[in-house]
């Protein structure tokens, strides 16, 4: 299901976003109609349209185009990508009619498994907005496939930890929960999982995850989940901080769409 607008879209609007490749966007899960950090959702939309387009796109035309895009029962993901059917390359800057495209796939109701990540030198464009270029990312997902891993982690040119291809990631040490100080997107889901342990925001170079405990990833689609393995360091499966941190984000109240 794809609506522009509040109404089906049309392949030839889908064709500018194809071929321009710009504009923002924001995922998140719906259950039953609710949404964890809806607000900070709202906020990211706001923010980054204001950064591409030098437009509000209106938190209430927001609310209203996703409602009718989400459904009221059961669960799924949703994305909500803001961009100018009218771009043209030459001239992008006369691009401030920011149109706004809701489209939903199912969502798997299961617990993620824990996975693989291979870090890999990287700096997204832009890295604060939540682009739609996702050919970096998904170029350096595919190389770490091919490496025998699961997905991409970036670091910078210094070895310090960043962030993975579509997710941020958190550390813990055996006392505090640790979030990269780095160049990286500030992940909704990462900001609602703060309050959750005692925690703090310090760079981490490759070098420090042999010292680490634990590893996650968290977005909006997954929540939080587990990293068995960075390159060659491994940690411990299960570790009890991951089902802490689950608990705590299942824990929080959900806004109505």
């Amino acid at each position: 299901m794809s609506q522009l607008n509040g109404r089906p879209v049309t392949p030839e609007e889908l064709q500018k976003l194809a071929l321009a490749n710009y504009g923002h966007f924001t995922s998140f899960r719906v259950e039953d109609g609710r949404v964890r950090g809806l607000g900070l959702h709202l906020d990211r939309l706001v923010r980054d349209c204001d950064a591409l387009f030098g437009a509000d796109p209106g938190v209430d035309r927001l609310r209203e185009f996703i409602a009718r895009g989400v459904p009221g029962s059961g669960i799924a993901t949703v994305r909500v990508t803001v961009f100018d059917p009218a771009l043209d390359l030459g001239r992008p800057e006369l691009a401030r009619d920011p149109h706004i495209l809701v489209t939903r796939r199912a969502a798997d109701a299961a617990a993620p498994t824990a996975f693989t990540a291979q870090t890999t030198t990287y700096v997204r464009d832009a890295p604060e907005i939540k682009s739609v270029g996702l050919f970096g990312s998904l170029h350096r997902r595919r190389a770490a496939r091919l490496n025998g891993f699961d997905d991409a982690l970036f670091v910078d040119g210094t070895r310090h930890v960043a962030e993975g291809a579509t997710w941020n990631i958190g550390l813990f040490d055996g006392a505090d929960v640790i979030w990269p100080d780095a160049t990286c997107l500030s992940g909704v889901t990462m900001r609602l999982l703060r309050p959750a342990h005692r925690h703090r925001t310090t760079p981490v170079s490759v070098s420090d995850l042999p010292s680490m405990a634990a590893a996650f990833a968290t977005n909006a689609a997954i929540g939080v989940r587990e990293i068995a393995r960075i390159d060659g360091v491994s940690f411990g499966a299960g570790h009890p901080i991951i089902a802490s941190l689950r608990a705590a984000y299942a824990s929080i109240p959900a806004e109505p769409v």
